[in-house]
């Protein structure tokens, strides 16, 4: 493995990024608010807060070394970024220490200057230099041989707004009356036993998602300490609520991370306010029933829409909870593994 780092372009230098440091937080929520994943109609881009880079960028085992920055030698902005975090992935059979990446993102008036291969080049070495060289990651764009592809699905929570900032469009001979109507949703869950996630019970969690991810091909094994990392609730972050039965064990949970978009060139709407579905593992309770609670906490939380992937189970509720299907793909990739391709019904891995 090279131990020097790869040359930049003339004017360009790495840096490795330190979030602790408020300031550099700030700076990269900066960059990614500026130049990352926008929709093909330049309407909507995602506004990752400086709280959720945090949670996304230092779960258990991270390294700083990993929170790859480039900036312009002169001034010192920041116009580049890519990030790995481990985590222990199994792949039909075999379980490997790999990590995930994400968050690369190269400034809008670089986008010529071939800095997005060095990033991944550089990001690889720094892996490889620990140990691991292996990766998972996804992208919207089509490269040599996705593992997978995913579609993302959309529930209306707000029809109203998402109809005014052109998220969604009102289907023929239908009124907005009648859709407001259509999406409109029960005040209260309705599964017994149902409550936020605490401390407490990252442990019976963290068996429940083990066991159940098993029959997935592509998935993640998680310890104690990355349960209890991914799952428990953070305000505007991520929420999770179990299921707890009569006799105090735990049959089920839910989760979902937020994630706004800002809304471009709109008058009056500034922002999206998003729900993802995370994990969701069923052993008691119905998923459907368990997946339109979420849809009844999110919009209760003031979310406008909530959206989920067509991996694990999630076909079997979709179109019965009135998702509609949306218009981008996420490929899911393995760096340095071959194996068969799988349906996203095999997936098991969410990635923020």
């Amino acid at each position: 493995v090279r131990l020097e780092p790869y040359s930049l372009p003339q004017g360009f230098m790495w840096d490795t990024l330190d979030l602790s440091n408020a300031e550099v937080l700030k700076e990269l929520y900066t960059l990614l608010n500026e130049n990352y994943v926008e929709d093909d109609d330049n309407m909507f881009r995602f506004d990752y807060s400086p709280e959720f880079l945090l949670w996304a960028l230092r779960p258990p085992g991270w390294l700083p070394q990993w929170h790859c920055g480039v900036r312009v030698s002169s001034n010192k902005k920041l116009v580049g970024f890519i990030s790995a975090i481990p985590a222990n992935i199994r792949i039909y059979d075999s379980v490997k220490k790999m990590v995930e990446i994400n968050f690369l993102c190269v400034h809008k008036k670089l986008r010529s200057k071939r800095v997005a291969p060095v990033l991944i080049r550089e990001i690889t070495r720094r892996v490889n230099l620990e140990g691991i060289f292996q990766a998972v990651y996804t992208a919207g764009v089509v490269l040599p041989k996705p593992v997978a592809t995913c579609r993302y699905w959309h529930r209306s929570l707000n029809p109203r707004k998402l109809v005014e900032v052109k998220f969604s469009h009102l289907s023929r001979n239908m009124t907005l009356q009648r859709t407001m109507k259509l999406y409109r949703l029960p005040d209260a869950t309705k599964t017994s036993g149902l409550r936020p996630m605490e401390q407490k019970d990252t442990k019976a969690v963290q068996e429940l998602i083990n066991t159940y991810l098993k029959q997935f091909n592509l998935a993640p094994v998680m310890d104690e300490e990355e349960v209890a990392h991914w799952f428990l609730p953070r305000d505007h972050i991520i929420d999770t609520y179990v299921v707890e039965g009569s006799s105090g064990i735990l049959t089920d949970f839910l989760s979902f991370y937020t994630l706004p978009s800002t809304v471009m060139h709109h008058p009056v709407h500034k922002s999206l306010k998003a729900a993802y579905s995370f994990y969701n593992i069923h052993t008691e309770t119905p998923l459907l029933d368990l997946m339109n609670d979420a849809l009844i906490i999110a919009k209760l939380k003031g979310f406008d829409v909530f959206n989920a992937l067509d991996l694990m189970e999630n076909k079997t509720f979709l179109e019965k909870l009135k998702f509609g299907i949306g218009d981008g793909n996420l490929q899911y990739y393995l760096y340095n593994w071959r194996c068969p391709g799988m349906e996203s019904e095999k997936v098991g891995l969410v990635l923020q």
